[in-house]
């Protein structure tokens, strides 16, 4: 079963258009990305699954149904903005939260110390949430929105705020609840994020489909044709070599797409003939260059109006 099918929704403000035609289908049992630059639709397409605000176009089933009241109670969401009383201490919102969900206050009680414990945040249990910091603010609403064990997850930029540490902890947590066989979608601009837990992705730009499928299966159709180069030296030749079909130059290491994948034995050869090569790596391109590429060739073909 999908616990997410989304039919060629399309939703304008005025006349820009946040998302035109935008169709996929979200798998139970997966970690699901959705992708795209700032502002390419994501919350916006969010919004409306949630019902918050209402597509002019196309149909949205959650979970086999239309959304309403009642299943929001099967789902977890948590939103861009994030929404904490400020005044409350953490261990009375979090029980109030819940309460809301319907949970039994024993139960529930017992759930929030474990969930606290988990996130390193016992010792302000009794603290008032505006005395938090941005981070652990983050911790408490993504506590809340797991809180009553829902069937769906929906989060909206949840590493934003984050430290590497609780950022791991997050996806570590996140991929635990996916084996649990909790179904999650969870939007993002930052690819490394997306490469570590996501089964499936949609690629959105400008409120339009870019790519969609299985991650998997698109970094294998994008072939074995991308050479890590580590490098020293004046790398400014690569541009002006005919194996080369475009590249990303970070300095001391560069991401080369080749127009064949035969070429890479011939571009070794050039390379060590004009810098210092400290590491040469065959490998399937990384999501953040399909990404700049996909978005870059619907940049192109949007040059000249909508």
């Amino acid at each position: 079963m999908d616990v997410l099918r989304i039919d060629s929704i399309t939703k304008k403000f005025g006349s820009f258009y946040a998302v035109e035609n935008l169709s996929f289908n979200v798998p139970a049992g997966i970690v699901y990305g959705l992708l795209g630059p700032n502002g390419a639709g994501k919350t916006t397409t969010i919004r409306m699954v949630m019902n918050i605000i209402i597509p002019d176009k196309g149909r949205i089933a959650v979970l086999g149904e239309a959304m309403d009241e009642k299943m929001k109670e099967r789902v977890g969401y948590l939103p861009e903005e994030r929404g904490l009383y400020p005044k409350m201490k953490v261990f009375d919102l979090l029980l109030f939260l819940a309460e809301i969900k319907g949970l039994k206050a024993g139960w529930a009680k017992k759930e929030i110390d474990l969930w606290l414990e988990r996130f390193d945040l016992t010792e302000w249990k009794q603290k008032k949430v505006e005395t938090l910091s941005k981070g652990m603010q983050q911790k408490i609403q993504f506590i809340a929105t797991i809180l009553h064990q829902p069937e769906l997850i929906i989060l909206d930029e949840p590493f934003g705020g984050l430290d590497p540490v609780n950022t791991k902890l997050l996806k570590d947590i996140m991929l635990e609840m996916k084996e649990k066989g909790t179904s999650i979608i969870f939007s993002t601009h930052r690819m490394e994020q997306v490469e570590m837990i996501c089964d499936n992705i949609c690629l959105i730009n400008k409120g339009r489909p870019v790519l969609e499928g299985n991650l998997s299966r698109i970094k294998r159709e994008y072939g074995r044709n991308t050479v890590l180069l580590y490098y020293e030296g004046n790398g400014s030749f690569i541009k002006n070599l005919p194996e080369v079909a475009h590249f990303d130059d970070y300095g001391k290491f560069m991401e080369i797409k080749l127009k064949k994948k035969e070429d890479s034995q011939s571009l070794l050869l050039k390379c060590a003939a004009k810098v210092t090569v400290n590491r040469f790596e065959i490998k399937e391109p990384t999501l953040n260059s399909i990404f700049i590429e996909k978005v870059g060739e619907q940049n192109e073909k949007n040059i000249g109006g909508h």
